[in-house]
């Protein structure tokens, strides 16, 4: 009976762990491919310059990332160096953490996904 429980808990956290990170990697790419500016210490970034610097943290705090949620907070939300917030400028809209701006994203697309 355990080997069974043990089983269906390891495919339970194989499935937990592909949807993180089907979620993780849909933010990353619409991070890279946004046309808004990125701001990172008061210098503006692209979307791609901006994927990067994020995949780098992610790497970095790999271990400490258990949900989306979790990669934002770590990898997307402020400098761990000067302790500012990212923001995001889009067209003539008021600029936005980025915090704000990608978990508004992730819940359309985790509604897209039902």
């Amino acid at each position: 009976m355990n080997k069974v429980l043990l089983i269906m808990l390891s495919i339970f956290s194989l499935n937990l762990f592909a949807s993180t990170q089907d979620e993780i990697d849909h933010l990353m790419n619409f991070v890279a491919a946004t046309d808004c500016k990125y701001e990172r210490n008061g210098t503006m970034h692209n979307g791609a310059e901006a994927a990067e610097h994020i995949n780098k943290k992610y790497e970095y705090f790999f271990d400490d990332i258990k949900s989306a949620e979790d990669f934002i907070k770590y990898s997307a939300t402020k400098s761990k160096m000067s302790g500012k917030f990212y923001k995001i400028h889009c067209s003539k809209k008021p600029s936005i953490k980025s915090r704000d701006w990608l978990l508004t994203e992730l819940e359309a697309y985790r509604g897209a996904q039902k």
